[in-house]
């Protein structure tokens, strides 16, 4: 295991990152908006630049300035690179999320050069090592040669300026990563679900807070399969849901610009969502939270 100390690369470990006063991640975000655009939708296609652009648009003119992309998602980076090369004012203006599901320090290397080259950017406001599922995915990232390496490289160089990692698949091994691994933001799972069950919610964000450690919320509407609006269940529901628990901000996916306004819409409503509300909204998926559940697999 690699971890960090000052400005130094020491091995092997784990080290138990200490317990900080300060959110790195709002640190580095520096803004007081609490979501994002996720990287998914329209984004993780194919060919459609023209409906794209036009999401994009609609995005940033609502008011939304964190942009999340990934080499995994189909085109996303490079429909985000021609939207911030059309609007430079706009590029200066956002903070750019990145990910690599390299396991090795060299591929990520790689990897980030060829982001940083399609988002046309010279650097990631955070670049996250992606999709963390397994203890053998740790061991792989965090040994010599591994990708842990070209992450702290990359923060130290001014490539990113921070670094994250990511899971939705066990919260035992996301658990491990924030609790070893000196990252400034994790990326997990947020809705009703994960809180019937008790994984990413109940240990994994305790742990980062502890540490300093910024909590950003996805998987917020399940790519739509906790949508029931017979019960409820509305995206704006979902939404506000996530952003009343102990995050700094959610990322939601969106594939018109209409559904980037209604997630802008949602994030700006006044108050937050009450105790009471958000045991119903849980009460209400507790019986198919394990149905429910595969997306921890797949999405």
């Amino acid at each position: 295991m690699v971890f960090l100390a000052g400005s130094k690369l020491l091995s092997p470990g784990p080290a138990i990152i200490p317990i900080m006063a300060v959110n790195r991640l709002k640190s580095l975000i520096g803004s007081s908006s609490r979501f994002g655009l996720g990287g998914e939708g329209v984004l993780r296609t194919t060919g459609r630049m023209p409906e794209a652009l036009a999401m994009l648009r609609a995005a940033y003119d609502a008011g939304i300035r964190y942009f999340d992309a990934a080499p995994a998602y189909a085109e996303s980076e490079r429909y985000q690179g021609r939207f911030w090369a059309q609007n430079p004012g706009a590029a200066a203006e956002t903070f750019q999320a990145g990910k690599s599901a390299q396991r090795s320090a060299a591929g990520a290397a790689g990897e980030l050069k060829r982001t940083l080259g399609r988002l046309q950017r010279d650097h990631l406001g955070l670049w996250q090592i992606h999709d963390v599922r397994t203890m053998e995915d740790i061991r792989m990232i965090g040994k010599p040669g591994g990708a842990l390496e070209a992450f702290y490289a990359a923060r130290e160089d001014g490539s990113t300026r921070g670094i994250g990692v990511t899971g939705h698949h066990d919260p035992a091994v996301l658990l491990h990563a924030v609790s070893t691994w000196d990252v400034d933001a994790v990326l997990l799972p947020v809705n009703p679900v994960e809180a019937a069950l008790g994984g990413f919610t109940a240990t994994v964000i305790p742990a980062a807070r502890e540490r300093g450690i910024g909590v950003i919320g996805m998987k917020v509407l399940g790519a739509g399969t906790f949508l029931f609006p017979e019960s409820g269940l509305l995206p704006e529901t979902l939404i506000r849901f996530a952003l009343a628990q102990d995050v700094d901000l959610v990322i939601v996916g969106c594939s018109t610009p209409e559904e980037a306004r209604a997630l802008v819409h949602a994030g700006s409503l006044p108050g937050t969502m009450g105790q009471e509300e958000q045991d119903r909204i849980i009460g209400t998926v507790r019986p198919y939270a394990e149905r429910l559940a595969f997306y921890r697999g797949v999405l």
